[in-house]
């Protein structure tokens, strides 16, 4: 037997052995928290936010999502959806070095007949960015991931409060 094949074989060996090593540890991807109402309506969103598709797309996995929040039976009412950009750290000549991103979500949860099922509850998550002028088309794409990640941390946070409602 060849030595490139020897090495096949023990790397298979390897990898099989710590899939049957993990699954019997017990160990399991973090599932999506599970919702225990059937339809929900998201309201005060604005046109076109990254936010309430993503939101919506991961509700849509396990309830309906509906337009009109007087047949559902959750409503998840968008009080604030702001993303923002601030400059942490600059050089003496004014050069920006470090910016700090923030996607800031103040949402509520009630009843279609108004009863209060989560007060109004913020969400914060920040990270923060090294900037460099002359990378800037890099830093910018570099922003836009880091904004999509914020994005997904939040829709993690609201999934999980969503599952503790009961209706």
């Amino acid at each position: 037997m060849s030595s490139s094949r020897r090495g096949l074989l023990l790397g298979l060996a390897g990898a099989s052995l710590s899939a049957v090593t993990l699954a019997g540890c017990g160990f399991e991807l973090r599932q999506p928290a599970r919702v225990s109402f059937r339809s929900i309506a998201l309201v005060g969103f604005a046109r076109r936010s990254p936010l309430a598709d993503e939101l919506k797309r991961q509700l849509e996995r396990q309830v309906q999502v509906l337009n009109t929040p007087d047949k559902a039976e959750v409503v998840l009412q968008a009080l604030d959806d702001v993303r923002e950009k601030s400059v942490v750290a600059s050089t003496a000549a004014a050069q920006v070095r470090e910016v700090q991103l923030r996607l800031k979500f103040n949402f509520r949860v009630r009843t279609a007949g108004g009863r209060e099922l989560i007060p109004r509850a913020e969400l914060l998550v920040t990270r923060d960015m090294s900037y460099s002028e002359t990378a800037a088309l890099a830093k910018e794409a570099e922003e836009a991931e880091l904004f999509r990640d914020l994005q997904s941390d939040v829709v993690a946070q609201v999934m999980r409060r969503l599952a503790s409602v009961s209706v």
